[in-house]
């Protein structure tokens, strides 16, 4: 797609949005401009046109002289004689559902009693209904297409001639029905895996059997297995997996090594956190002169032991990514290979797929070479033990060290002048005793350690991606897996503008690099105060998201026209893939088929927010687990969120999220002002705000429903 299609089709969906959230209000393009905040004459007057083609195809209709609104009318003409549609649904807990269609604008409602025993993440086909004026476009669905799962995690409830089990779910509606005799050993209170079996279609509740009872709640085991389970993540590795991982050989033979480039004697190491046990980059510094230096990112070389289409391989695209859970990690290849055979130990010699880039003082870059290498790490840094190299300027490879750290800020601060966005969120981490229950809270810090590793596989990454997305012979090359991330529209921006602008925060956005730099001065405002959480949260919703796929649109959030995922296979199947991309490339090999690599990243996007999922309900889980042992205690904290039910609390000490319910706030009765983002009690007036600091009592924490119930204190 061209720049100019690609901005022509940016447009058009503005103005649809525009008008299709103010159905009532007709605007001219000075208007919709306005809105978008578009202020050359080129553009507006381009906006004009694009009104006058919208009203030629039906699309829009002119009110009066200029001014325009959607037509309606036919877009109800359109909507009878195509009246199905697919789409996914989104379900909650109270039965009622939207359907989410890439044909449709809008969501459609579907009403509880309209249904059809669809559950959440099914995809359907919906009747949609004439749509009545003013009122949001609804339907019915008519067929399951395909379930997105037909396995839950509940408590199971005992009665005498029945059981149910209660997933507990807010996007599962019902319970699901079990008879006795498929209870398999289940007993009162237990949490188990329930397999839907039946659903006749005018009962309530489906049948179904306990296929797997974990045990009771509470238990680190039980609850984190009831996660893995819940997102239907894969645990155990099939027998036949861990036999074909065994047969691989640890010694390297001579001949493989002459087929490479051998950086043995080159001073090479990596840096990783503390608790890390698979090695994946390391780093190789020699210096060539006083204004220059070889700089290696060496990966390892995942592909030249998991063969495509082997059984390894399969269970790994299966599983796509590793899983980090707050107490483990469900990696996506067997141990022997991801934590040993594939891990850049120091004091031995592995395989690796390089980056290595010669560059001068100013990080300018002289020249790169791409290709298969043989490594041999000198150390094992902890990211700690090279912060405090840097701080103190002492420790071992000093000199090395600080080169990679002057040239990579170098990097970094190029990378924020060109619109780069410093999206940067404190994440949490728990101290864990042996059973695995919390006893401490702390929060990672991005250090220069931290970010000296990251600016390198960023380039690492962006120089493998520009290698053959720039590529001269693009019908043999084209199957390029991309890591993308899609510029905002221009009304979610505004949207976020004016939200901020609440606070006294001003934003630019009217141009890319405005855009850049408001969000970057903002994230410097905020540190510390008590919207931070909020401004950082709706940010990030602002922003679209990052995903895969073989069509370049280049990362919006890092400034990159070019960037791929290229650094991490032994954790990232789409890594993987780029691994044998390359390898083709470099060897001039015809690519596969752009169709089955858009499969292949599809797949691997729909798991990575699967997996996120899962870790983020994990973190979720202790820190309801953390503060159970707190109930009763006083916390100082902020409010991060309103909504009609009650008011959502972050203490400030361990950034441990809950509610304070609005019945739960004696003194007065309290309503949802939506638009200020604030609470108003309805006889006495007082306010609570986005951002207000208080102090609260934790009432209840909640480990089955892994929610934390708190009530404000008087003191």
């Amino acid at each position: 797609m061209t720049k100019e299609k690609s901005k022509t089709d940016s447009l058009i969906k503005g103005i649809t949005d525009i008008l299709s959230k103010n159905g009532k209000k007709s605007y001219n393009y000075k208007q919709i401009s306005e809105i978008l905040c578009i202020k050359s004459r080129q553009e507006r007057q381009e906006i004009n046109n694009l009104l006058k083609d919208l009203a030629a195809k039906k699309i829009l209709k002119e009110i009066s002289h200029g001014k325009y609104k959607k037509n309606i009318e036919f877009i109800e003409k359109v909507t009878a004689q195509n009246s199905y549609i697919t789409g996914k649904v989104d379900m909650k807990s109270t039965g009622k559902a939207y359907i989410i269609s890439d044909t449709l604008d809008e969501d459609i409602y579907i009403a509880p009693n309209n249904t059809k025993h669809a559950l959440h993440g099914d995809i359907v086909k919906v009747l949609l209904f004439p749509v009545r004026k003013n009122r949001k476009q609804e339907g019915q669905i008519v067929e399951v297409i395909k379930q997105s799962k037909t396995q839950f995690t509940g408590i199971v409830r005992l009665s005498k001639h029945f059981a149910f089990l209660n997933p507990g779910s807010s996007t599962m509606p019902v319970d699901i029905y079990i008879p006795l005799e498929c209870l398999n050993g289940a007993k009162e209170g237990q949490k188990a895996i329930a397999r839907i079996i039946e659903w006749p279609e005018r009962t309530k509740n489906p049948i179904g059997e306990i296929i797997r009872v974990l045990g009771y709640p509470g238990n680190n085991d039980v609850e984190i297995s009831s996660i893995l389970a819940e997102f239907e993540l894969p645990v155990e590795f099939p027998e036949e997996v861990n036999d074909e991982a065994k047969k691989i050989k640890k010694t390297i033979n001579k001949s493989e090594i002459k087929n490479r480039r051998d950086y043995r004697d080159i001073t090479t190491f990596t840096i990783d956190p503390e608790d890390a046990k698979d090695f994946d980059d390391a780093l190789s510094v020699k210096k060539i002169d006083d204004n220059k230096w070889e700089i290696g990112v060496h990966i390892a070389d995942v592909s030249h032991y998991v063969k495509e289409g082997s059984v390894l391989d399969k269970n790994a695209f299966n599983r796509a990514t590793s899983i980090y859970l707050v107490d483990r990690v469900i990696p996506m290849l067997p141990e022997n290979i991801s934590n040993d055979i594939c891990s850049l130990k120091p004091n031995v010699d592995r395989l690796c797929f390089s980056a290595v880039f010669e560059m001068d003082n100013k990080a300018n870059i002289i020249s790169e070479w791409f290709g298969k290498t043989v490594i041999h790490s000198d150390r094992r840094f902890t990211y700690q033990e090279v912060q405090k190299i840097i701080e103190q300027q002492d420790g071992e490879f000093l000199e090395e060290i600080n080169t990679l750290n002057k040239l990579a800020k170098i990097l970094r601060d190029e990378r924020f002048k060109k619109g780069s966005i410093a999206f940067e969120r404190g994440e949490v981490k728990f101290k864990l005793d042996k059973s695995g229950k919390p006893i401490d809270v702390f929060f990672k810090e991005m250090k220069d350690s931290n970010k000296l590793i990251e600016d390198f596989m960023l380039l690492a990454n962006r120089k493998v991606a520009e290698l053959i997305g720039r590529s001269k012979t693009p019908r043999k090359h084209e199957a390029m897996v991309y890591r993308v991330h899609d510029e905002p529209t221009k009304e979610k921006l505004l949207e976020f503008s004016r939200f901020v602008a609440k606070f006294g925060y001003k934003m630019k956005i009217n141009s890319r690099q405005n855009i850049a730099k408001s969000f970057n001065d903002l994230f410097e405002q905020i540190e510390g105060k008590g919207e931070e959480n909020m401004i950082q949260t709706l940010s990030i919703r602002t922003m679209e998201k990052a995903y895969y796929t073989v069509k370049n649109k280049g990362h919006y959030g890092l400034a990159f026209d070019f960037y791929t995922h290229f650094t991490s296979p032994i954790r990232r199947y789409p890594d993987l893939i780029v691994h044998r991309l390359l390898y083709l490339y470099l060897n001039n090999e015809t690519f596969p088929t752009t169709q089955k690599v858009e499969l292949q990243c599809k797949y691997s996007s729909e798991m990575e927010k699967k997996a996120a999922e899962a870790e983020r309900t994990s973190i979720k889980f202790k820190q309801v687990e953390f503060m159970k042992e707190r109930v009763g205690q006083e916390f100082d904290g902020h409010i991060s969120g309103v909504s009609k039910w009650g008011i959502f609390v972050e203490i400030e000490e361990n950034k441990c999220e809950g509610m304070v319910r609005l019945n739960d706030i004696k003194e007065d009765l309290y309503y949802l002002d939506d638009e200020n983002y604030c609470v108003i009690g309805q006889k006495y007036g007082n306010k609570y705000k986005l951002g207000d600091k208080v102090r609260i009592i934790v009432k209840n924490a909640n480990i089955e429903k892994r929610q934390l119930d708190f009530l404000f204190s008087e003191s």
